[in-house]
């Protein structure tokens, strides 16, 4: 093979491997699914799945904005533990 044609490869990987490195990480964050008033997973409480091991419905009171979307928890608490690691306690593909 032409070594000037390795390089011209090399050159064009290289190319393509910068544009992807160069792309925010937050366009490859999965939008969470809400409903018309911007409330995800429809008001229910996402930390009482681990805790309560069912769904329970969050209220207007305990509220927290995270990812565009409105979360509704039953306590302070539940929005605290969520505060602290939303991405663990969000549903997996943003709830769709």
């Amino acid at each position: 093979m032409n070594p000037s044609r390795i390089i011209r490869c090399l050159g064009a990987l290289f190319s393509v491997f910068t544009v992807l490195c160069s792309i925010s990480p937050a366009w490859a964050a999965t939008p969470i699914n809400t409903d018309s008033r911007g409330v995800a997973i429809g008001g229910y409480d996402p930390v009482a799945y681990f805790t309560q091991g069912k769904a329970v419905k969050g209220s207007e009171e305990f509220t927290y904005s995270w990812m565009g979307a409105q979360w509704h928890f039953t306590s302070g608490k539940h929005r605290e533990m969520f505060k602290s690691n939303p991405e663990g306690y969000a549903p997996q593909y943003g709830g769709y």
